[in-house]
């Protein structure tokens, strides 16, 4: 792990099934920085019953997404703690070219107690196929009592339709049916996919060939980082 230094923040943006969760743990890892889920705020917060919380819990009770704002400003809480001052990668955020807008506005303006400016992000982009986004995530299936995740495409149970570790039955999560995989391809297609324009429009996007090996895409992403991180720091010295 890799720790002392400013990394910034970062972004990785792709489609449902490109391993971004996978390769934010790993960039989190290397570079000492915390993850950031959206999930995970939400749930923190609506468990810790904040304000935000009880706010979000109110409006998902009645069945309604929880709104821009109320994501924008449980995301701001979360980047103003300690542990992101020198950088945090973010999963799940931003998923919309307002969100990417509100959260460009938030690093030029936001400064950390005694810190330099966050800076702008390092946004990388995941490349996926469409087909083999498919292939992936209606190949999924999972062990209900371990967990376990396999793929019938390309990593197997070594007995068809049972978990290695415990001989559970191997499941298909809702999530992971095709129909609904087609469905949330398409609301990335139309929502999601913005993000990238946006930052391409600003000459920040880096791609990263998501259809190579786990280990050689986490190499590529780190390349990246390193190479963009260091960038923004001799523009900072300028």
């Amino acid at each position: 792990m890799e720790s002392g230094r400013n990394i910034g923040p970062v972004i990785l943006l792709g489609p449902p099934g490109a391993g971004k969760g996978t390769q934010a743990k790993v960039v989190a890892r290397r570079f000492g920085i915390p993850q950031i889920s959206t999930g995970d705020i939400l749930r923190d917060n609506v468990a810790h019953g904040t304000d935000l919380g009880l706010q979000a819990k109110a409006i998902m009770g009645r069945g309604e997404l929880v709104p821009d704002n109320l994501v924008c400003d449980m995301v701001a809480s979360r980047l103003r703690e300690a542990d992101c001052e020198r950088g945090f990668i973010l999963d799940g955020f931003p998923r919309t070219a307002a969100q990417a807008g509100w959260l460009d506005a938030f690093l030029e303006s936001e400064v950390y107690e005694g810190k330099e400016r966050c800076g702008a992000p390092i946004v990388i982009s995941l490349k996926v196929d469409y087909n083999e986004v498919l292939r992936r995530l209606a190949g999924r299936r999972s062990c209900p009592t371990c967990g376990q995740i396999y793929n019938s495409n390309s990593h197997p149970a070594q007995v068809r339709g049972v978990c290695d570790k415990d001989g559970s039955e191997l499941i298909v999560r809702k999530d992971d049916r095709e129909d609904v995989v087609r469905e949330r391809l398409r609301v990335y297609e139309n929502q999601t996919r913005p993000v990238i324009d946006y930052y391409r429009s600003k000459d920040r996007l880096y791609e990263v060939d998501g259809l190579k090996e786990v280990e050689e895409v986490s190499r590529d992403i780190a390349a990246v980082i390193e190479q963009a991180a260091g960038m923004q720091k001799q523009i900072a010295r300028s």
